[in-house]
């Protein structure tokens, strides 16, 4: 890895950051004058920790890494972002990343007008480290990995991703949002051996909680510095760290509704693979189904009309007649096949 300070932008490296109220003031007090809040509708008249280390604490605890390594956002949209904005400067800096994957990098890039190279991966929605690291200039100070990836829900190769890692001087991002139903370990266990390497995951799939927006990045404590000097003070509400706090003292109720997940997973694969779908369904380590239904189009319209709601990827090139179809209830999921075999095109 190339030293942090010639990867950060100049000027968020000299960067003073704001110094909130709660950030200055540490401890118990029976009376708070300093942050101009009003002083009735308790609790939520005072602004939320801005640095969430109760639960910092209780996620460093259930991922086994330091609170320090830990960065919290709204969604991991804004982690995204902000290495985007840490690392990228506007104009001269670019990105790269996979396709098809999550189209956010491409967005985040653009809105900072940072350019995004996007490299594509095989027939086998797989990754080709050298083509990745190829795609790579002097001037490139991210790449973007999603893994299990969307929306094609296969986990890429770890010995392209390791490859990638070793070989390769800037910051690397691996998005591990549908890691929790993956049969492959989180690359959670490398941070001490890759200061370069950023881990996205989030509460949105898995825990079930997409409504709290609750996004988290991973790193080495020097990295989640420079992303935590130029974040928004409070950033995450006290409403969703209070949630997000029950629900990760529950991660038994977790692990057995993911399991329920995948049961359902592997019985819509299972069944749309089969007479009379005879469909093409990728293999998924996530939560969803990638399904080749060849006229896209007019099942996602059909099943629209009997209000059932599908992605509809036929418009992303290298996913032409797929539907993404996320995995339901058992009721759910009866509904969609029982709707996609009443269809008659």
């Amino acid at each position: 890895m190339r030293d942090l300070k010639d990867l950060v932008r100049p000027n968020v490296w000299n960067l003073r950051p704001y110094s909130s109220a709660r950030d200055e003031f540490h401890g118990s007090a029976s009376v708070f004058l300093d942050a101009n809040e009003n002083p009735w509708n308790a609790p939520y008249n005072r602004y939320p920790d801005p640095s969430q280390w109760k639960l910092k604490d209780r996620l460093a605890a259930l991922r086994g890494v330091s609170r320090d390594s830990i960065f919290l956002g709204n969604g991991s949209d804004e982690a995204i972002d902000l290495v985007i904005r840490a690392f990228c400067e506007p104009g001269q800096d670019g990105v790269v990343a996979i396709s098809p994957s999550y189209g956010m990098y491409e967005v985040a890039a653009e809105v900072n007008n940072v350019e995004c190279r996007k490299v594509s991966l095989n027939a086998r929605f797989d990754l080709d480290a050298r083509r990745v690291l190829e795609a790579a200039d002097e001037w490139t100070k991210v790449i973007f990995l999603c893994s299990p990836n969307n929306p094609t829900g296969n986990s890429l190769d770890r010995g392209s991703i390791y490859k990638i890692l070793k070989n390769y001087e800037g910051i690397v991002v691996i998005d591990e949002a549908y890691i929790d139903f993956s049969a492959y370990p989180s690359f959670l266990r490398e941070l001490s051996g890759f200061p370069n390497l950023v881990v996205l995951q989030t509460l949105s799939k898995a825990w079930g909680a997409a409504g709290i927006r609750l996004g988290m990045a991973f790193a080495s404590p020097e990295i989640i510095a420079v992303l935590n000097k130029i974040k928004y003070p409070y950033n995450v509400n006290r409403l969703t760290q209070e949630k997000a706090l029950e629900l990760l003292g529950d991660e038994a109720t977790m692990r057995r509704r993911v399991g329920e997940i995948l049961k359902e997973r592997d019985r819509l694969a299972r069944i749309l693979s089969r007479p009379p779908f005879s469909y093409r369904v990728y293999p998924s380590d996530a939560n969803f189904v990638l399904v080749n239904v060849g006229r896209a189009e007019a099942i996602y319209k059909e099943l629209l009309r009997r209000g059932i709601v599908v992605r509809n990827r036929n418009s992303v090139q290298e996913c032409r007649g797929c539907l993404r179809v996320t995995v339901g209830t058992p009721r759910e999921n009866d509904r969609l096949l029982d709707a996609m075999r009443r269809i008659r095109l």
